[in-house]
């Protein structure tokens, strides 16, 4: 088995028990707030998104990894990862042959440290840094690949990153950001999700179904993360700006593709209901009922929807660009 490289000894320590000084500092600085809300959830992040490394996720990762950059018969024998939290993403790509050696990066240590007990368990090549999307700790030239998921509405100055990203990237290296959300998407799956959350915590409060209410403590501190995500939720995405952001910084082959609606309207009502509720009350039988529904209403949305609705009304936005080959013109 491989052994995963910690991360450099300079890098910071998790910091999972923020006080309220802290937070309450926080709510003035995006970046402060990506590292509090973070290291607080990395060691539960998986658990809460349902992020698994096995077929499951492996054929989720793959395939929108290539919905997004096309199908390539080559794996990439480099890539970074750009604030891969657990490392959901790269780990998975590389389980499944997309990627041979990998390096994570984020801006929370605690997330770091979780992508690399991760890979040492799945016995994957990764080495791993705590750092910021703005500046990279990489020298230029490095990458064969730059990927993400869910990382780019959390970064300030998204525009800085592209160009960091570029530097980083080999002469014609590519780079491939999925799951980040759209500007109508974020605003119909955040109405679902606190009319779900308001429901089901009133429902739970009735005699007949107090059994399934989580405890007071629980919804309080959910209440809580829901508005520190607030902050770290920085950027939604119209998918024609966010194409004109990349070819700013000086990409080229950009094309930026979206993806759920239906499963979108189905998947984050589910999943704060699934927030809401004792977990033991979430039987086996009611997981592979959400898991395979979210799937029939994704293939809806491919077969279907994606061909007669316009791509800016779709809840994710992935995409994917090229280095030129010779010096990227600013």
């Amino acid at each position: 088995m491989t052994e995963a490289i910690k991360p450099e000894p300079s890098d910071p320590a998790p910091h999972p028990h923020a006080t309220e000084a802290e937070v309450q500092a926080a709510y003035d600085d995006p970046k402060l707030a990506n590292v509090l809300y973070h290291d607080w959830e990395a060691g539960t992040y998986d658990e809460k998104w349902s992020i698994s490394y096995d077929e499951r996720c492996i054929t989720y990762a793959v395939d929108v990894f290539r919905a997004a950059a096309g199908v390539e018969d080559t794996p990439y024998e480099t890539a970074m990862e750009l604030g891969s939290g657990t490392g959901f993403f790269l780990l998975n790509l590389m389980q499944g042959g997309v990627i041979k050696q990998g390096s994570v990066t984020d801006l929370s240590p605690g997330m770091v440290q979780a992508a690399l007990r991760n890979a040492e368990h799945l016995g994957l090549d990764v080495d791993g840094r705590v750092a910021d999307a703005e500046r990279l700790p990489y020298d230029d030239d490095s990458f064969d690949l730059v990927i993400g998921h869910a990382v780019l509405h959390h970064i300030p100055d998204v525009q800085a990153a592209f160009r960091e990203v570029l530097r980083v990237l080999k002469p014609g290296g590519r780079f491939v950001f999925c799951g980040e959300p759209t500007r109508i998407g974020d605003t119909y799956a955040r109405k679902l999700g606190q009319l779900t959350w308001w429901a089901t915590t009133n429902l739970t409060k009735l005699p007949a179904l107090r059994g399934w209410r989580r405890p007071q403590a629980e919804l309080d501190e959910s209440s809580r993360a829901a508005a520190l995500e607030a902050v770290v939720d920085l950027h939604t995405f119209d998918p024609a700006e966010l194409e004109r952001w990349a070819l700013g910084a000086g990409a080229i082959d950009v094309q930026a593709v979206t993806e759920e609606f239906a499963g979108a309207l189905f998947g984050w009502p589910v999943r704060t209901f699934e927030a809401a509720v004792r977990d033991e009350k979430l039987t086996p039988q009611w997981r592979l009922f959400a898991y395979k529904a979210w799937l029939r209403l994704s293939e809806l949305d491919k077969r279907v929807l994606a061909k007669v609705l316009p791509r800016s009304v779709f809840y994710n936005v992935m995409i994917a660009g090229t280095k030129p080959p010779g010096p990227v013109a600013l």
